[in-house]
């Protein structure tokens, strides 16, 4: 065993165990700002080719969820006709199931040496260690891509530039359940040694 990377058996445990929870189970409170930069600062620790740095972040806090439901609803509405009260429902609530909700915008762009795919995988492994960053720092987490993420006008009003797009939006609580479990594949199934054919 190298020094240079020591076993980390506890941050091992950790990823084995890692879950999700239903935004809609988490609860008050939040991250506060320390918790949050150490949880933002984390989310950009990831592989990066290029040093390009091709993702940023937009912060939906509290204040701001009820306007954002009823720009959301009225969008859906108006390219669906009036909505029944579930669903209006849901679109008035999207960004308030969680205290804190962070976008992850993938900024990808044609670069002479990085693929844009590099760059776009790289936006996925922001995405990834925001939700473990979060679980780590003791809140509930969940990675969502909802219509909004791949609509032109909900996601350019939620701070998406022209040619960026969402990897989803991360929502941050504190739990109010145990999460549950789920299956998981078989490495057996996912898993081949390469040989030469």
């Amino acid at each position: 065993m190298s020094t240079y990377s020591p076993r980390r058996q506890e941050a091992l445990d950790f990823l084995l165990t890692r879950r999700s929870h239903p935004c809609v189970t988490m609860t008050e409170p939040g991250p506060g700002e320390s918790d949050l930069r150490d949880i933002l600062t984390a989310a950009a620790r990831v592989p990066d080719h290029g040093k390009l740095a091709p993702w940023r972040f937009v912060i939906y806090r509290e204040a701001k969820r009820g306007i954002i439901g009823r720009k959301l609803l009225a969008i859906c509405e108006a390219e669906n006709g009036p909505l029944e009260e579930a669903r209006k429902e849901q679109e008035l609530t999207r960004f308030s199931r969680a205290p804190l909700v962070i976008g992850v915008i993938s900024t990808a762009a044609i670069h002479p040496k990085i693929p844009v795919w590099e760059q776009e995988l790289s936006a996925g492994a922001v995405c990834m260690n925001l939700v473990s960053a979060a679980s780590a720092a003791g809140y509930a987490s969940q990675w969502l891509s909802e219509w909004y993420c791949f609509h032109e006008t909900a996601a350019r009003y939620l701070g998406c530039g022209e040619a960026e797009r969402f990897a989803g939006f991360i929502h941050i609580g504190t739990p109010t359940q145990a999460p549950f479990e789920r299956p998981r594949p078989d490495l057996a199934d996912i898993c081949t040694d390469w040989s030469e054919t």
